[in-house]
This record gives structure tokens, C-alpha cells and sequence, in this order.
């Protein structure tokens, strides 16, 4: 349904800025749409209208925003292989992000398509490293070995209350976190405007295990997001304090 502007109306649930208590807490009841991949179809369109329409100045601001909760958030990032996606459609910048992690010594990987329907492959990646362009002009690393990330900082076009992110629509990440035999450690990064109720999770449907924006970090914990806060600078205190990487089992990010 469209109204008088020509824009999509009541076709699925507007994206908001989770504040409140009950709706952190808020279940999706309603039944899946009869025609769900249409309706996928149609609220990623209007995420992604949502995103364009970011200006630039609120485009980099929110990159910042998000760099800092990362850095701040997830400080033993450095110590692994840390897989990142080449920003498409205003999505968040990690390109500033991975710079700063690689002097710390990180590795950085990128994903490649290596055919359709099969999980992704990932290769390193560093400024000198010939690039080719894949689908929708998106650049990979042309050639090299494949490697396992331990963290992915995976764009979210939308993310739900449970913690599933609504992708491009052609299930790679679904499949290849389902086919890694030691699964990363996930972190969705995305604008607060993507933020939805559901996007009906299936099956085949896999969640992150972090969500950032430019609002803070968000965890998933008993099937349900839970907003965490924005972390300070070292030392400091968080109105609700964040599950960090060097706060868990040394493994986590990859340390030793």
C-alpha cells in the first residue's frame, strides 16, 4: 500500500530507536507475513532508502560514533583476524577502523563470492593488495590464500530484537557461518534506523552475536538484543555495563 507521497505504507514495522524497557523486552507475536520473502524484499528496500538518505556530515558522525564503541568496546580486536565488508550504499565505513587495528597488529580479511549458493571464502587484505570487482561493484582481493577470520564485522541493511539481521537477500553469511567449523564471533554494525521489531526468523537464519550502531552496543542474550550502552574511555564506567573481549575467556578475540 502505497499513501499520497508514493511511499510504502503498513507493510511491515517502522524502524525506531529502542528506548523503553517493554519494548527491549517486546516479543514479535504476529504471524510471519503469508509472503515472506516479498515482505523481506520490501522492508530492505526501505531500509536501504533509509540509509541513502543519511546525509554526509550524519554519515560520518555515526562512522566515528561506531569506530569508538568498537575500539573502546571490543579492545582485543587487534590480536585476530578481523573480516570486514567494503562499504556499499552508505553503509558504516570499517575501512577507517581496520587501519588503526592493523598497526596494533590485526589481520584484516574481506569476503569473496566464490559461486553462488556456496558459502563465502575470505582473503587477506591490505592497502596493496590487488583488488577485482564482484557483484553490485563490490571489490574482493583478486587472489591469495583463504583465512579464517575470528571476528566479522558484518553491515546489517536491518537488525531485529532478537538479534537476526535482515541481509541482501542472497543467505552467503547465513551459510558460511553455518559451514565454518569454528564459528567467529559476529558483530553486526549498522545505523540506528535500521533497528526493527522481526524480520521473522527462519531456519536457515543465523544471529549475530553483537550488534553496534552509532548508539552503542548491543548484546544478544537468551535469544533477545539487550542494549548495553556506549562504552567510555578506559577506566570509566558504563551506565550498563558491556560484556568485553578481555572481560571473557582469553580466546574470544583471538588473544592468547
Amino acid at each position: 500500500m502505497k499513501n499520497s507521497t508514493g511511499n510504502l505504507t503498513k507493510t511491515f514495522p517502522a524502524p525506531r530507536v529502542v528506548g523503553s524497557e517493554a519494548e527491549r523486552c517486546g516479543d514479535a507475536t504476529d504471524a510471519p507475513p503469508a509472503d515472506l520473502a516479498a515482505w523481506r524484499k520490501a522492508l530492505r528496500g526501505e531500509l536501504i532508502a533509509r540509509r541513502l538518505a543519511l546525509p554526509p556530515e550524519t554519515l560520518d558522525a555515526h562512522r566515528r560514533q561506531i569506530d569508538r564503541h568498537l575500539e573502546r568496546g571490543f579492545p582485543n580486536l587487534a590480536r585476530g583476524v578481523v573480516a570486514f565488508c567494503w562499504p556499499y550504499k552508505n553503509e558504516y565505513d570499517a575501512r577507517f577502523l581496520v587501519r588503526r587495528l592493523r598497526d596494533a597488529g590485526a589481520t584484516t580479511a574481506l569476503p569473496v563470492v566464490v559461486a553462488p549458493g556456496s558459502p563465502l571464502a575470505f582473503r587477506e587484505w591490505h592497502p596493496g593488495v590487488k583488488l577485482a570487482k564482484g557483484a553490485l561493484g563490490i571489490p574482493y582481493p583478486a587472489d591469495g590464500a583463504g583465512i579464517v577470520p575470528t571476528t566479522v564485522l558484518l553491515p546489517a541493511p536491518g537488525f531485529d530484537d532478537a538479534g537476526y539481521r535482515l541481509g541482501y537477500g542472497g543467505g552467503f553469511f547465513d551459510r558460511t557461518l553455518a559451514a565454518l567449523e569454528k564459528r567467529p564471533h559476529v558483530i553486526a554494525v549498522a545505523h540506528e534506523v535500521a533497528h526493527i521489531p522481526t524480520i521473522y526468523p527462519q531456519p536457515w537464519d543465523v544471529p549475530v552475536d553483537f550488534v553496534v550502531t552509532e548508539r552503542g552496543i548491543y548484546e544478544r542474550r537468551e535469544g533477545k538484543l539487550e542494549f548495553l550502552g556506549a562504552p567510555g574511555p578506559a577506566g570509566s564506567r558504563m551506565a550498563s555495563p558491556v560484556c568485553y573481549a578481555d572481560e571473557v575467556d582469553p580466546g574470544y578475540f583471538g588473544g592468547e
